[in-house]
């Protein structure tokens, strides 16, 4: 072993609350006055730990804490890939601390794991990455950010690219009249525009949880979400939903196409360093008019059997008067996979350009 990676000597689990904070507190000391990184929110991490997800931390010989990550693996995501992936997410790391914190993950895969994958938190279709370009733009909830030498450490380990994808960013100019009516098809089946109803979520997400996991099962990289996963995912959504940014079709009362923007809390998940606790909770809520300037896209998707049909079309031009009507000015996507040509088209008609580059990262044992 090379005398710098004697510097980095432990690697250990989170198994108590201290550790578990030292794992938080790092994430504040690595991106301290960086106002392009927008954290995890803590309590979603911590619900993590409760929950069993293992969370790891590389410390020097100093015993100060220079890296961070969790282990963690999923069946349905191996039988999508087809192989036995050690899952890792969450990962940050000083640049020093880049080769140490990868052989530790490596050393520390299970034992009958042909390929890292990651980073992921906790699956690819959830949240994780690795931004590529575009670093001068920052981040946004359920996105990436990270240094420019991230990639570098990665793939001087060895990793190569997965799911090369970039995320947009589109102005919300004046749109055109008149909007595209909701209409008869030519079958003549009835098509229907629907709106989010805070009254009806659970239900409404319940439906867009059926149409996600259907228009999504071609993509590489996505497994199918539970409703346990979906509850977890929109926990909290029900007081920041705003209802003309949740769209969906029906095609003689059963549906067929979907769309989820939400606003962006990105500058005050920054401002409180992703601490969502009750009172900052509270103050979210008071100033929940401030944060709705700008919104980013979840979620889109039509049922694979009605693609071809317009329908993302007409939800696309229903969405962009609905957040122009609200007063929104800039709308952000998450990623959006580079062979996927059809949702970048519908980005470039509204004006927008890609603005990170993402992939994931994976690297054959």
């Amino acid at each position: 072993m090379s005398p710098a990676r004697h510097r980095f000597t432990r690697f250990t689990r989170v198994t108590d609350r201290r550790g578990l904070r030292q794992f938080l507190a790092f994430g504040d000391r690595l991106y301290a006055g960086e106002p392009r990184h927008v954290p995890t929110p803590r309590q979603q991490i911590r619900r993590w730990w409760r929950d069993g997800v293992p969370l790891y931390l590389l410390r020097d010989a100093a015993g100060t804490v220079v890296g961070r990550t969790t282990l963690h693996t999923d069946a349905d995501f191996d039988a999508k890939l087809g192989r036995r992936c050690q899952l890792f997410g969450l990962t940050e790391f000083t640049e020093p601390a880049a080769q140490p914190l990868f052989d530790a993950i490596t050393a520390h895969a299970g034992t009958d794991r042909d390929l890292l994958f990651g980073p992921v938190a906790l699956l690819p279709n959830q949240a994780g990455g690795v931004i590529t370009s575009g670093h001068a733009e920052r981040g946004f909830v359920d996105s990436a950010w990270n240094p420019p030498w991230y990639p570098t450490a990665y793939e001087a380990y060895g990793f190569v690219r997965r799911f090369e994808a970039d995320t947009w960013i589109c102005p919300v100019p004046a749109p055109p009249e008149p909007l595209p009516p909701v209409h008869v098809d030519p079958d003549g089946a009835r098509i229907a525009l629907h709106r989010g109803d805070v009254r009806h979520l659970d239900d409404q997400l319940d439906l867009l949880r059926g149409m996600l996991n259907a228009s999504f099962a071609q993509l590489g990289y996505y497994t199918p979400i539970s409703a346990a996963q979906l509850r977890r995912q929109t926990d909290g959504l029900a007081y920041l939903l705003d209802e003309s940014l949740l769209l969906y079709l029906t095609r003689d009362g059963e549906p067929v196409a979907f769309v989820l923007c939400v606003p962006d809390i990105s500058e005050f998940l920054i401002a409180v360093r992703g601490d969502l606790h009750l009172l900052n909770q509270a103050r979210l809520l008071a100033a929940r008019r401030r944060y709705r300037r700008e919104a980013v896209l979840i979620v889109k998707g039509v049922l694979p059997q009605h693609q071809g049909r317009g329908y993302q079309r007409l939800l696309s031009a229903h969405l962009h008067r609905n957040l122009y009507t609200g007063g929104y000015t800039t709308l952000r996507s998450t990623y959006v996979e580079r062979d996927n040509v059809a949702s970048a088209a519908q980005y470039r008609r509204l004006g927008g350009r890609p603005l990170h580059g993402y992939t994931f990262y994976a690297k054959e044992r």
